[in-house]
């Protein structure tokens, strides 16, 4: 999957858990993305099996979406806390360079930072 992708599917995957229903002007209004962008991306998804769209529009992950969402959510996290566990640097910052990380990172080094944030976080 592309970047952008995992950007929506998280993206759609952390509204839920906060607003409880997605819809694609919420997607929009978080990525700060035009509404016929996340329009194509939302075809994407949904072609791709991650997704379905609901007849009032509710955005809603499939199984194969949750289990890819939680996965970039979960390098996300972890990168975000590995960042200011050993750079120093503040939440924002490191929550920026995860997210550019997460997307290129090789599973043998997340699991390495992984495993060194589980045994340093306070």
């Amino acid at each position: 999957m592309h970047e952008s992708g995992e950007d929506y599917i998280e993206t759609i995957y952390l509204l839920k858990k906060k607003k409880g229903m997605v819809r694609s002007i919420d997607v929009a209004n978080e990525l700060g993305f035009s509404r016929p962008s996340v329009s194509r991306a939302v075809g994407i998804l949904k072609d791709n099996g991650l997704i379905v769209v609901e007849n009032d529009g509710e955005l809603v992950l499939t199984e194969e979406g949750l289990k890819t969402a939680k996965k970039v959510y979960e390098k996300h996290t972890n990168l975000t806390k590995f960042l200011m566990l050993t750079a120093g640097v503040n939440e924002e910052i490191a929550e920026n360079d995860a997210c550019r990380i997460e997307h290129i990172i090789s599973p043998e080094t997340f699991k390495g930072i992984k495993k060194f944030v589980k045994e340093n976080a306070k």
